[in-house]
């Protein structure tokens, strides 16, 4: 980690719960679901797309998993009341991955059940790396159920995503493309950031090439200029791909991509477990925490 990263990062853990949540607030919608409408709505607004995310993971009791689902129902039940364009994104680990697979699995599918008489989706993230396995078997189940509004995460910096990919591409699978934001060993995962971006593209390539629904999940200008050449030498169609940020981050970047005709999807995380949340993604992604910065005090 580079130095002025961890000096940052040393500071905001010593900064009171109050003051964390100003920095946070830029990109967590707030702690109600009533907070997450508000947010969708306006990004509606401007032609942008919606993902919501009830905050909340690695759950080790049975209670506080069903508690997620029935959050979970009352999104996707808001989201067809206020007529939102909105889909759903949950982690597994939340509705009992590491408590019961059968039990994670029926949370899941009921979710599916519900999306499905909206006509909306769900889309499983993504994880550390001890998941990606049974989240990929659930995935594949779901999917030979019948379950055609599920889609999954891939991340660029694992080096098994390749081999991942190419199973995936069979089942013309509807994947978000990332680079990955947990840290994980080298032994299992790219560390360096040219290597994670080549990585990246090569992935990228591969899912087009396969004809894959594909949401490119970066705020990497590097990464969303070899979008646009890949849309453009492809001769895609909206329909066949979309941009992903995190809402509140690069904002100029974010109506650049709008204003140049792309479907464009915003990450809208809510709920009481903000600063979990909060605080995990400043200690694994740096990057984020210097986009908020400049967020609170420049306009991008």
């Amino acid at each position: 980690m580079k130095p002025v990263n961890q000096l940052i990062l040393s500071a905001i853990e010593l900064l009171p719960k109050p003051v964390v949540k100003r920095f946070a607030r830029r990109y967590i919608a707030g702690e109600e679901l009533v907070d997450a409408i508000r947010v969708v709505t306006a990004i509606n607004s401007q032609n942008m797309m919606g993902t919501m995310d009830v905050l909340g993971e690695s759950v080790s009791i049975r209670e506080e998993s069903l508690a997620a689902v029935r959050e979970c129902e009352e999104v996707l039940h808001s989201i067809n009341n206020n007529h939102l364009d909105s889909n759903l994104s949950i982690k597994l680990t939340q509705f009992g991955l590491r408590i019961d697979e059968g039990f994670c699995y029926s949370n899941v599918k009921r979710l599916l059940e519900i999306a499905s008489g909206y006509n909306n989706f769900v889309r499983i993230d993504m994880e550390d790396s001890s998941t990606t396995t049974p989240t990929l078997e659930l995935y594949e189940r779901l999917r030979s159920e019948g379950f055609e509004n599920l889609g999954v995460v891939i991340q660029a910096n694992m080096r098994r995503s390749e081999n991942d990919i190419q199973h995936l591409i069979s089942m013309k699978a509807n994947i978000r493309l990332c680079k990955g934001a947990y840290l994980e060993p080298e032994t299992i995962a790219f560390r360096d950031k040219e290597e994670i971006r080549l990585n990246y593209v090569k992935l990228l390539k591969m899912l087009l090439d396969g004809k894959c629904y594909v949401g490119m999940a970066t705020h990497d200008d590097f990464l969303v200029d070899v979008g646009y050449r890949y849309i453009q030498e492809m001769n895609l169609q909206k329909s066949d791909y979309e941009f992903q940020m995190l809402y509140g981050v690069r904002s100029k970047l974010r109506d650049q991509i709008v204003a140049d005709g792309h479907r464009l999807r915003l990450y809208v995380p809510f709920g009481q477990h903000w600063y979990v949340y909060s605080m995990r993604r400043f200690k694994e992604n740096p990057q984020v925490v210097r986009y908020v910065l400049r967020a609170l005090f420049y306009r991008d």
